[in-house]
């Protein structure tokens, strides 16, 4: 169940004005909204693998390390998210070069850093959605055996009825298994159609379209307040001064 804003309060808030509003049609208008489903990094939590590796290896190696085309952080992080273990991938930079898989095995160490800040403005979101008794999930796409230390540092994943980690079910977006495994999870709730989903990456909003959901590709919390607001969800307006 959703509860509807008071839509005589959004002249005074800073998003959609009520001619926007009125401006929908039934064939335009969102959808009701019977869950919300949240990605995590760089939505909820900031991933910034340079605050692991520089204060260990300085700036300098830690931007190579993490640009460099023959080391491919990026497409290792992801091996790492689908289930590799990173114990296998930093062994392969250690092959690479031994410099190099010390770097790998720091970021590992150290990766606490990497995750420590929270995005408050999404996870105040998160948290008036959980009082509103908005049933809430995740899916992620977050290495298996790290997933433990974002759950030690940030209490509020715990708000989550269930987080769907790619590391564990090998499968990682815009793969679309991911959706599958969704709507598994979500079907005592309903379907996917019922969902608004939220996401910073525009390749995992698109696949999770065309599975079905509501899809929101992710640009600061504000601009989701006023997004969730026009489906209906119970956040408080942004109130201008």
């Amino acid at each position: 169940m959703t509860s509807t804003p008071d839509l005589s309060r959004l002249d005074d808030i800073d998003g959609p004005d009520l001619e926007e509003l009125g401006g929908f049609t039934d064939d335009t208008a969102p959808n009701p909204v019977d869950f919300v489903v949240f990605d995590i990094g760089n939505v909820l939590i900031r991933w910034e693998p340079l605050l692991a590796l520089e204060p260990v290896v300085g700036r300098e190696r830690a931007e190579a390390f993490l640009a460099e085309a023959a080391i491919d952080f990026h497409g290792r992080n992801l091996r790492a998210d689908g289930g590799t273990p990173w114990s296998e991938i930093v062994a392969e930079l250690a092959e690479h070069d031994a410099a190099v898989g010390e770097v790998g095995q720091a970021y590992v160490d150290h990766y606490a850093d990497a995750i420590r800040e929270p995005i408050d403005g999404t996870v105040a979101i998160l948290r008036e959605l959980h009082e509103a008794q908005v049933p809430l999930f995740a899916v992620t796409n977050f290495s298996a055996e790290l997933f433990p230390i974002a759950r030690e540092l940030h209490d509020f994943l715990d708000l989550f009825e269930e987080i769907i980690v790619s590391g564990e079910e090998g499968v990682t977006k815009p793969d679309p298994e991911v959706w599958e495994i969704l709507e598994e999870v979500t079907r005592h709730i309903g379907g996917l159609e019922d969902a608004v989903f939220i996401d910073d990456s525009s390749a995992n909003v698109m696949s999770a379209e065309q599975a079905g959901l509501d899809a929101l590709l992710f640009t600061d919390p504000d601009t989701l307040r006023d997004e969730l607001l026009l489906r209906g969800l119970p956040l408080a307006p942004i109130v201008r001064d």
